[in-house]
């Protein structure tokens, strides 16, 4: 089981980007996944999920109604496509899964994580 982030960089504040996690070794509409993110002297946030058991979607109150999750399950990749991003954004950005096939959201832990993307929201 493998996860990749990436599609970080800068962006001004109220801006956009998509970031991507490509995953391999497993089937990707099967499994929980989970989008994290970590600011610099902060803990690490859970910010959004896609269940493996029907594909819902959770998002933490922070990024509701700016972030959206999806996944391509023909290209074995997940989406978090973010919007209206704001300075407290900034943060490096992680996607993870329990690697058990229909997990609902959040699992009960997240047992393999890829290498996280820098994005930063400034001016």
């Amino acid at each position: 089981v493998q996860l990749q982030a990436s599609g970080g960089g800068l962006v001004q504040p109220g801006g956009s980007l998509r970031l991507s996690c490509a995953t391999s070794g497993f089937t990707l509409d099967y499994y929980a996944i989970g989008w994290f993110r970590q600011a610099p002297g902060k803990e690490r946030e859970g910010i959004s999920c896609i269940s493996g058991r029907d594909g819902s979607t959770y998002y933490a109150d922070s990024v509701k109604g700016r972030f959206t999750v999806s996944r391509d399950n023909a290209n074995n990749t997940m989406y978090l496509q973010m919007s209206d991003l704001k300075p407290e954004d900034t943060a490096v950005y992680y996607c993870a899964t329990d690697g058990r096939p229909g997990s609902s959201c959040p699992p009960i832990r997240y047992n393999y994580w890829g290498q996280g993307t820098q994005v930063t929201v400034s001016s």
